[in-house]
């Protein structure tokens, strides 16, 4: 017979750890449900999701490259998926709950615009007055409303741990029914690991891109970033002289495995002099407990300033950008004109969230290849995108 939810939650009380976030101690959910038969509750939120609108439309959005402009280059998905796997990796090493650390990697980008962190930027201020736009609320406002599946409610209904991961604030999510005595300085382990695994993927993997475009060289970054260059010796004294695609693949991997390492071990020590119990000791406890090391996080520091000064604003990938930032001021402006222009769902919400915050979803919800669509559509060829 397949294991019913109420096995598996017991396996969860057998091998994890009594901090971790156990999924039979749930919060629940804002609409009440059945509980699942087969899966624990944060499985479904998984599979939730996954089979999202929101979560499909990833793999035509911007990672740091223009969406489209290199077979190998990374998108939001692949990078989403990146970034699940490293927190999924890194919850079991620490017994904690991998299946919902997983379910916030997945979910965390749900809410980016297209044109990655210059859309946003744009967006932010285009909505200057409006409430602002931030992609980790806005991931919550796919997640709580913008979804359209389900006939008794908006949104996907996840549970409280997974809205909790997404929201990304010093205290607890605030829902309904949580006692007002529960104060929280922190989210779960859980959600702590998922937004480490994500700054741990995009450095890493920007690196990969940087390298694969010939916007990096290996030369370079091994006379100016220290963690390059330790990568490197370690994999030359290993295995010698590799082919180029391996040995690159390879001072990656090895860049990502000193990562987490270090993040195992200092979390371990962490998590074992703070005295946690449970969860919710962890909530309460005033600092993080998934970190870096001091001389790990002094590395890392290095290694974003040299990409930002010789990747993101390299003008390969930032003049495309500049074009997208214009693209998106463009159609934010013609929509506030011609508000009937925008999609079905959307012009449905102006009259509860108003004109401008329903033109912002409309607008974060596009692909790349849509919103360069839509301009053509309105302004013509006005502005050249590279195939």
């Amino acid at each position: 017979m397949p294991r019913t939810r109420q096995e598996l939650e017991q396996i969860e009380r057998k091998s994890l750890a009594p901090f971790a976030q156990f999924s039979g101690d749930t919060r629940g959910r804002e609409f009440s449900e059945p509980p699942p038969e087969w899966r624990t509750q944060y499985q479904r939120d998984r599979d939730r999701v996954i089979h999202s609108r929101a979560f499909r439309r990833l793999e035509y959005k911007t990672q740091v490259f223009l969406n489209g402009t290199g077979d190998h280059l990374r998108t939001r998905l692949t990078h989403t998926i990146e970034v699940a796997a490293i927190s999924r990796n890194i919850a079991s090493a620490l017994r904690l709950n991998s299946d919902l650390a997983e379910t916030i990697a997945l979910a965390h980008d749900l809410g980016h615009s297209p044109f990655g962190h210059k859309g946003e930027t744009v967006l932010n201020q285009l909505m200057r007055g409006h409430g602002g736009f931030e992609h980790n609320l806005q991931s919550l406002r796919v997640v709580e409303e913008l979804e359209q599946k389900y006939p008794k409610f908006s949104g996907l209904n996840l549970s409280w741990e997974v809205l909790e991961g997404l929201a990304k604030h010093q205290t607890a999510f605030d829902r309904p029914g949580i006692s007002k005595s529960f104060i929280a300085k922190n989210p779960s382990l859980e959600a702590q690991i998922a937004n480490l695994a994500d700054e741990i993927t995009y450095y890493s993997h920007d690196l990969d891109d940087g390298l694969d475009s010939e916007l990096l060289s290996e030369k370079e970054l091994i006379r100016n970033v220290r963690i390059f260059a330790q990568a490197a010796k370690l994999v030359k004294k290993e295995f010698g002289n590799l082919a180029e695609e391996s040995r690159r693949y390879f001072i990656i991997r090895t860049i990502i495995d000193m990562q987490i390492r270090d993040v195992l071990e200092t979390s371990e020590k962490l998590i074992r002099e703070a005295g946690v119990n449970s969860a919710d000791d962890v909530r309460r406890f005033p600092k993080p407990l998934i970190q870096y090391s001091a001389g790990r996080r002094k590395l890392n520091i290095e290694l974003r300033k040299y990409l930002y000064k010789n990747l993101y604003f390299n003008e390969v990938v930032n003049e495309p950008h500049i074009r997208a930032k214009q693209l998106l001021r463009d159609l934010f402006g013609y929509f506030v004109k011609h508000p009937k222009e925008i999609g079905e769902q959307a012009r449905k919400r102006i009259r509860k969230d108003g004109k401008h915050r329903a033109i912002c979803d409309y607008i974060a919800g596009m692909t790349d290849r849509f919103a360069i669509a839509e301009h053509q559509k309105f302004f013509g060829n006005k502005l050249k995108f590279a195939p």
